[in-house]
């Protein structure tokens, strides 16, 4: 299992994906945006989203969970 998290503080922008879709490795999951740039997180395994903690519009702080993907 592996856990995507924040990589700082910032809002969720936009999930790429949804509860059940494959993902593979390098692919983004979640767009963060902080001080007015885009961060992309990506998935750093090849699986299956299992679950997605937050919204688009949410703040999360650095090393919150956003998502979960079982390999």
């Amino acid at each position: 299992m592996q856990e995507v998290k924040a990589a700082m503080a910032g809002t969720i922008f936009q999930i790429e994906v949804k509860v059940g879709d494959s993902v593979t490795k390098g692919q983004t999951v979640i767009i963060l945006e902080s001080m007015k740039m885009e961060i992309p997180l990506e998935a750093e395994t090849d699986g299956t989203i299992t679950a997605i903690h937050g919204n688009e519009g949410d703040f999360v702080n650095e090393d919150d969970v956003l998502v979960t993907i079982q390999s």
